[in-house]
């Protein structure tokens, strides 16, 4: 186990549709090959941090996923060498202004705001096993759920896919997708990430 405090990301890798119950879903397509976005730095809080609801979207929610935190420079590593770039994993909450995703077209603006990357509760050097749930709870009441077996492309897959596009560096973030049961947030509202082995990230919901 690892403090979170001496991980300081350069930049937050996110996939989008990872996992094949989220796409039946939304009645989507699987895809052949993972879609990436970046988040900010400036976006990530830690472990009972507030989310802060900006005052441009009138709906913001959460996404449960694992984070995969980068130990040393990964550049076009196989999926046989990627585990030996991996530092340890942790919670994320990938929040995101759903209605400004809409607006936009594209992806930027709505996973940007500060607070909108909450990480923690600290770092579990192991992978957790293929049968591990990555959970939400809204209030205390589980919003998401899936194991991680459920995972279109695996979190070292994740790994060598995106070194192939950038060079990944010593304490870059990659979050590998959510679970189906994506939902909004309010004021007041306490929400936690859970993942069996990893730990729980719970932060609280304020203007």
């Amino acid at each position: 186990m690892t403090h979170l405090e001496l991980i300081h990301p350069g930049k937050i890798i996110a996939v989008g549709l990872n996992y094949r119950s989220h796409a039946d879903e939304l009645g989507m397509a699987v895809p052949s090959e993972p879609v990436i976005f970046l988040k900010p730095p400036s976006s990530v809080i830690g472990p009972g941090d507030a989310i802060v609801l900006p005052g441009a979207s009138r709906q913001v929610d959460y996404e449960a996923e694992l984070a995969v935190v980068i130990g040393k420079t990964a550049r076009k590593v196989t999926v046989d060498e990627a585990a030996s770039h991996v530092l340890g994993y942790t919670c994320a909450n990938d929040v995101t202004a759903r209605d400004l995703q809409r607006l936009d077209g594209q992806w930027t603006r709505s996973k940007s705001f500060d607070t909108f990357c909450p990480l923690g509760p600290w770092l579990e050097t192991g992978p957790p096993a293929p049968e591990s749930k990555v959970e939400l709870f809204l209030n205390g009441a589980r919003r998401q759920s899936a194991t991680i077996s459920d995972m279109i492309f695996s979190p070292l897959e994740l790994v060598a896919f995106i070194s192939g596009v950038m060079t990944l560096n010593r304490g870059d973030v990659i979050l590998t997708g959510t679970p189906p049961g994506v939902g909004g947030m309010k004021v007041g509202d306490e929400v936690t990430v859970r993942i069996d082995g990893i730990g729980e990230l719970t932060n609280s919901v304020t203007l």
